[in-house]
């Protein structure tokens, strides 16, 4: 039988909080199997797993994504290096446009502050007569590709 982890040594090798592997088991991302008194159990799988949800998370992907992505996996089976580039491919657009839209982001600090007013309701320079405000609230100018809520820290 293979070796089985704690929830604990689940968490030290992996880095992923306890708490996190318990919310990401509810969420169907890893699977746990039971001792008699009700303790977790971890197949070492897990590990990669876990940094197929890490990446995948970096990359951008929401949990409902990674777990769409892992679903395409035959039942129970880790990612191998085959299924993350088959399932990893259709990520570099998305990837292209975060890259393109951070670039963007950094290219414009330097003028969005350039004239000090640091007040873009009032900034003649890049927005005269607040044209931003009335497109609606947040940050109009923000690329989509940045728009995205960041995950929550103790969840992944």
């Amino acid at each position: 039988m293979a070796e089985l982890l704690t929830i604990g040594q689940v968490a030290e090798r992996s880095g992923v909080a306890a708490s996190a592997l318990r919310y990401y088991e509810a969420q169907g991302l890893i699977a746990a199997s039971r001792t008699a008194g009700g303790a977790r159990r971890f197949p070492r799988s897990v590990l990669r797993r876990l940094a197929f949800v890490r990446a995948a998370q970096n990359v951008g992907l929401s949990l409902p994504e990674v777990r769409a992505a892992l679903a395409t996996l035959p039942e129970g089976r880790t990612p191998s290096a085959r299924d993350w580039a088959r399932l990893s491919a259709g990520w570099r657009d998305r990837l292209d446009q975060q890259i393109a839209a951070l670039v963007q982001l950094r290219n414009g600090l330097s003028s969005c502050i350039g004239c000090g007013c640091l007040s873009l309701d009032r900034c003649a320079l890049s927005n005269p007569g607040d044209v931003a405000g009335s497109d609606g609230p947040g940050a109009r100018w923000l690329s989509p590709a940045l728009r995205r809520v960041p995950p929550v820290s103790n969840a992944g």
